[in-house]
């Protein structure tokens, strides 16, 4: 059986885009309620009856959490524009090592804006 397990974490943190116009309300210094949602991909193993523990992805989670949580995204070593784009590929370049069957990173800037990454591999892929 071949399916996707998604786990979510959250952090609060402030960051401005210098890339932004002058003048442009992101521009400017401001915060979010981030949420992440960490998705894996494969084949159940049918003697474990499962993908992959949900508290081994927590644990990959956990130092990147403490990195982000209650920052400035721009002082953040390699978010010096920390846009969700790139927020979402430092988050897979971070995670990827420790969890191979990684699939998706999907960062929610606010309740209504969210930005999916699904690694270098899938550059031609389709997002729907």
């Amino acid at each position: 059986m071949h399916v996707r397990l998604v786990k979510s974490f959250g952090f609060e943190a402030a960051h401005w885009l210098p890339t932004f116009p002058e003048g442009h309300k992101c521009r400017r210094m401001h915060g979010h309620s981030f949420r992440v949602d960490v998705v894996v991909e494969g084949q159940v193993s049918q003697d474990k009856g499962y993908l992959i523990d949900y508290g081994k992805i927590e644990e990959a989670v956990k130092p990147l959490r403490q990195q982000l949580d209650h920052q400035c995204l721009n002082e953040v070593r390699g978010l010096e524009n920390p846009t969700s784009e790139i927020l979402a590929q430092w988050i897979w370049d971070h995670l990827q090592p420790q969890l191979p069957l990684l699939a998706e990173i999907a960062v929610h800037e606010t309740c209504s804006a969210r930005c999916v990454y699904r690694g270098p591999a899938s550059a031609d892929l389709p997002l729907a």
